[in-house]
C-alpha cells in the first residue's frame, strides 16, 4: 500500500472534495468542459497573477448559485479571514479601475468577475486531484490525494492599491500584516544584521521567481534565524505564520508544527529597498523547502505582490515523485 505524504486527514479532504463536487455538479456540460482538466494536463502547473485571459470558468459565466458554490471551495480550504481577503482582492478591481481611468492609464477591464475556477482530476477519486482559483492578484493551487492535501503552493495574493488612499474604502490595507510584521523585523536588526540582510538599496520590480513552475533560492544570502535574538525569532515566526495561517486551521497548525519542530535557525531573511512603507521594499524568507517573496514597489510603492512557494513540492510534484507515480506532464 502506498503511503501518501501531506497535510490533513480524511475529514478535511472530504470537505474540500465535497465543495468541489457540489460546484461541478451545478455546471452545465458546456461550463464543465471549460472548468475541468485531467490532473496530468500541463495546464495544472501554469500559473500567473497579472490580468490576462485564462482557462477555467470565470465568475462572469456563473449564475448566483454557482458563484456561491465556487466561493465555498475557498471556504473549505482557506482560513476564514484569508478566504475573505481573496474575495476582497477580487472586489478591489472596482477600486483600481476608476483610479486607472483618473490617471489616464486604463488598458484592461478591471472586472471582479474575471476570476477563474478550475478543477483537475476527480475530486475525492482514487487518483490525485486539485483545484485552482486565479485572476488578477489571486493565484491559489490546492492538490489532494486520498486523505491528504499534498500541496498548497504556489499561494499568491496581491493588492493594488496596497493602501486605499481616498474614497469609501480609504485606509483599507488587505495585506497589511505581511508588510507590517516584516518592517518590524528589519527595523529590529542592529547594523551588523542589517548589513547582511539588506542586499540592495532598491527593490526589484517584482517577485524574483515570477510564475516559474519551480521555486529556486540562493540559500547563503541574508540573516539566519541562528543570528537573531529571541524576540527577533518570535517576530520571524509571526511572519512565517502570516503566510501558513492562510490555510484552514487543521492544515495550518500541522504545517506550523513542522516549522516549530525544525526551528528557525536555518531560516534566512533577505531585504532590498527602504526600511519602511514610504519607500519601495522587498523581502524573501527561505528555510528548507519553505520560501516566501514580498515586494511593494509599483505605483509609487503602493502595489503588493506576495507569494508562498515550496522549493520541492509546488503543485505536489515531490509527493508524486516520492510515491513513484509516473506522470507525463504534457
Amino acid at each position: 500500500m502506498v503511503t501518501i505524504n501531506g497535510l490533513g486527514n480524511a475529514t478535511v479532504t472530504s470537505e474540500i472534495a465535497e465543495a468541489c463536487s457540489n460546484w461541478l455538479n451545478s455546471l452545465t456540460p458546456e461550463q464543465k468542459a471549460k472548468a475541468t482538466f485531467d490532473f496530468v494536463d500541463g495546464e495544472r502547473i501554469f500559473w500567473y497573477y497579472p490580468p490576462m485571459n485564462r482557462h477555467g470558468l470565470p465568475l462572469r459565466d456563473m449564475d448566483g448559485n454557482q458563484r456561491e458554490l465556487a466561493y465555498k471551495i475557498l471556504d473549505s480550504t482557506l482560513a476564514p479571514d484569508t478566504a475573505q481577503k481573496a474575495k476582497l482582492i477580487m472586489e478591489h478591481e472596482l477600486v483600481l479601475g476608476p483610479l486607472e481611468v483618473e490617471e489616464g492609464d486604463a488598458n484592461w477591464d478591471r472586472n471582479p468577475e474575471l476570476y477563474y475556477w478550475t478543477v483537475f482530476g476527480e475530486p475525492g477519486g482514487d487518483g490525485p486531484w486539485g483545484w485552482r482559483t486565479e485572476g488578477h492578484h489571486v493565484s491559489l493551487h490546492i492538490n489532494c490525494w486520498g486523505d491528504k492535501v499534498i500541496s498548497v503552493t504556489p499561494f499568491f495574493l496581491g493588492a493594488n492599491p496596497a493602501e486605499v488612499r481616498k474614497g469609501d474604502k480609504k485606509g483599507l490595507r488587505i495585506l497589511d500584516r505581511r508588510e507590517d510584521i516584516a518592517i518590524e523585523l528589519i527595523n529590529s536588526f542592529d547594523d551588523s544584521q542589517k548589513s547582511k540582510a539588506v542586499i540592495h538599496d532598491k527593490a526589484p520590480w517584482d517577485v524574483l521567481m515570477y510564475n516559474a513552475s519551480r521555486a529556486v533560492v540562493h540559500n547563503n544570502e541574508g540573516v539566519s534565524g541562528a543570528e537573531m535574538s529571541g524576540a527577533q525569532k518570535e517576530t520571524l515566526m509571526n511572519l512565517v505564520a502570516e503566510y501558513i495561517n492562510g490555510l484552514r486551521p487543521e492544515l495550518a497548525e500541522e504545517k506550523m508544527t513542522q516549522v516549530r519542530e525544525k526551528g528557525l535557525d536555518d531560516f534566512r531573511i533577505v531585504w532590498a529597498g527602504g526600511l519602511d512603507r514610504s519607500h519601495d521594499h522587498y523581502y524573501r524568507i527561505h528555510g528548507g523547502p519553505f520560501v516566501v517573496e514580498f515586494v511593494n514597489i509599483q505605483n509609487g510603492n503602493n502595489h503588493i505582490h506576495s507569494v508562498w512557494r515550496d522549493v520541492a513540492n509546488d503543485f505536489g510534484e515531490e509527493v508524486m515523485r516520492s510515491t513513484k507515480m509516473m506522470f507525463k506532464i504534457l
